[in-house]
Formats: C-alpha cells, sequence, structure tokens
C-alpha cells in the first residue's frame, strides 16, 4: 500500500463566499501519510494573493492568517515550485492525494491552468475523502471535517481552518475509508 498525500488550501473569501474564480490560494498545507495515517512529511506555505492582496476581516478571523503572513509570502508560482520540489522524491510511492470535498482539487486545478503551472499531481488519482467517509458510513449527505471526526470519536486536534492542521485531521479519517 502507498502513501498518501492529503492537501488542504485556504483562500480569499468574504462572508456569504465568493465564486471560486474569484477566491485565490492564501495558504497550502499538505501531509504525507502512510496508508495507516501516519504522517511521514508534511509541507506548508502563506501565499501571497496577487488580484486581491488585501485579506477581507471575515477571511482574517476565519482562518487566522494575518495580513503580514500573506505580505511577507511569495506568489504561488513561487510556492508551488518549492511545493513540487519538496513532492517530487515522494511521488513514485504515492497512492492518491486526498481532500476534503471537490473545492481543494478544483482550486489547484484553476490556479495550474491560469498560471500555466505544471503539477506532478495531475498523474496521480485524487480521492475526494468527503464523498467517501459519507458512502463508508453510509450518511444520507455529506458532512464536515469536525463532524465527521466527531463521527470517528475523534477530536479536531489544532486550529480549524488552518491548511495544514485541516489537512492532518483529514488524514486521520482516511484509514476509516480506504481498504485494508
Amino acid at each position: 500500500m502507498g502513501h498518501w498525500l492529503v492537501i488542504d488550501l485556504e483562500a480569499t473569501t468574504e462572508e456569504g463566499g465568493w465564486p471560486l474564480e474569484e477566491m485565490e490560494i492564501i495558504e497550502i498545507g499538505a501531509s504525507l501519510v502512510a496508508a495507516d495515517g501516519h504522517e511521514l512529511d508534511h509541507f506548508q506555505r502563506f501565499v501571497r494573493p496577487q488580484r486581491r492582496p488585501c485579506l477581507t476581516t471575515f477571511c482574517r478571523e476565519l482562518t487566522h492568517i494575518s495580513q503580514a503572513n500573506v505580505d511577507g509570502a511569495a506568489p504561488l508560482s513561487e510556492v508551488w515550485t518549492a511545493f513540487e520540489r519538496w513532492l517530487g522524491p515522494y511521488v513514485p510511492h504515492l497512492a492518491g492525494w486526498a481532500s476534503w470535498g471537490e473545492y481543494d482539487r478544483r482550486q489547484l486545478e484553476l490556479e495550474w491552468q491560469r498560471q500555466q503551472l505544471d503539477s506532478a499531481l495531475n498523474q496521480i488519482p485524487h480521492l475526494n475523502l468527503k464523498q467517501r467517509f459519507a458512502e463508508a458510513r453510509q450518511l444520507k449527505r455529506a458532512v464536515g471535517l469536525n463532524t465527521a471526526l466527531q463521527i470517528s470519536g475523534l477530536q479536531f486536534i489544532g486550529q480549524q481552518h488552518r491548511a495544514l492542521e485541516d489537512a492532518r485531521n483529514t488524514a486521520r479519517l482516511l484509514p476509516l475509508v480506504l481498504p485494508a
């Protein structure tokens, strides 16, 4: 059984949400885990948004990411290069990559296209863990990450709506939905 990469993104937003096309990644968190959910390595970087460089009050309060965090960060093109360099040695061992829901995959695909970025993730299957969890637990509808953890008898560890903590908590649910 190979390793899994669990990715979570934080992005610019406003109360009530923005369309995907208007959102920009402000933090990338990735947890590389063995099939049993044990973390082997991780990646976390802030990203400086280009189109709307000032975070909304709602966004800062939701994510606990400060304006200074993003002002001091590199743009996505540079951060993504660093991410791919970090990911490179692990790619041959990856069974797939996962996120909680479709948002992270769709946001990444949009940015790769918009900025002409290459990604090894394009060659690796994506698992929508939110959907898979709902199916595994025979839930009528998909639930949020926090609810899924509670259903599984787990507590959220760390700060919610921070990319690496969200990715790590998502990874804890992986062994519960993957075939043994």
